[in-house]
């Protein structure tokens, strides 16, 4: 996308919404929460990376007190299709009403006259995307937003969503344990160009070290109840990020600048990594990473050491 800001991270915005539940990573105060966003703008980062469902719309919220003042030179993404019933209890769901209701929201909850991107969220089999497809280009044609994307999608998803407007950017899990996975489904899209944005980074925060076997988490973070961590047995992944640790001191580098780097230069795959972070001195850390100089053929190396100590596709994917 020729106007996207030229910076090599986006801050993932979900984590200023824990306490607002829904989906979001602790507690953290509003006054803390702005304060990070306008920290994370004044560092360079330009890509905010929201959704409804990210404290049940407290991100959303946040994110446009923080950014008032700053609107014009900000780009923010947002979503439709995972919502919620009175007792917010989530469902993902494209039907078209809940699409346009849920663009609605987010204008107002954004407080703005456009989205710059908005995307579906996730698929939807209970609903033709195309219906959702009209309803965005209806509106993107009207102003209230200005690219359209697809999160999660695959291709005959991808593909039905085209017979009605252009899928001008797309966003899925991008990171040293789920590239594969992802490059796979993402085959198809062959040599066209659309924008890739990567969630899931450091693997909510299991490529950093900072979530191991000993982690305990709070009631304000979706790790401490959510079926899609708590089903998942991550002990494979903890110990091959052992391994990982004790082969970058080495190269003095930490697990958090193989991860951002890898993310950035894997087959040059994602335009865009989102990183998220709950304090100044963690998004400082991030910045401090992204900037080191970490060669492509550094990380080649360092993933051939992995792989000789048990690192391999079948093992993250079991």
């Amino acid at each position: 996308m020729q106007d996207f800001p030229d910076f090599p991270l986006g801050f993932g915005a979900a984590s200023i919404s824990g306490e607002g539940r829904g989906y979001g990573f602790g507690k953290i105060s509003e006054q803390d929460a702005i304060r990070l966003v306008q920290k994370a703008f004044e560092l360079g980062f330009r890509v905010f990376d929201t959704a409804p469902i990210y404290g049940f719309g407290l991100s959303e919220k946040r994110l446009a007190k923080a950014l008032k003042e700053v609107r014009g030179d900000a780009f923010i993404v947002s979503k439709a299709g995972v919502t919620w019933d009175r007792n917010r209890r989530v469902d993902k769901c494209n039907a078209p009403d809940v699409v346009e209701k849920m663009l609605d929201q987010s204008l107002q909850d954004l407080a703005g006259d456009s989205i710059d991107l908005y995307m579906i969220h996730w698929p939807d089999p209970r609903n033709d995307i195309r219906s959702a497809m009209e309803v965005l280009a209806r509106r993107k044609e009207k102003g209230d937003i200005r690219h359209i994307g697809l999160c999660n999608t695959f291709a005959e998803d991808f593909q039905r969503a085209e017979e009605v407007c252009s899928i001008e950017a797309i966003q899925d899990s991008w990171n040293a344990f789920s590239y594969f996975e992802t490059a796979k489904r993402y085959e198809f899209l062959g040599e066209r160009k659309i924008w890739k944005m990567g969630y899931a980074t450091l693997d909510k925060g299991i490529l950093t070290g900072r979530v191991d076997e000993t982690r305990q988490f709070d009631d304000e973070d979706c790790r401490s109840w959510a079926p899609w961590w708590k089903n998942q047995n991550h002990y494979p992944k903890f110990e091959l990020v052992k391994k990982l640790k004790s082969i970058l001191f080495d190269y003095d580098l930490n697990l958090l600048d193989f991860a951002l780097h890898f993310s950035r230069n894997k087959y040059d795959f994602i335009d865009l990594p989102l990183v998220g972070a709950r304090n100044i001195e963690q998004l400082e850390g991030v910045v401090k990473s992204i900037n080191k100089n970490v060669t492509k053929e550094t990380l080649a190396e360092i993933e051939k050491r992995w792989r000789e100590q048990g690192y391999s596709e079948a093992i993250v994917h079991a």
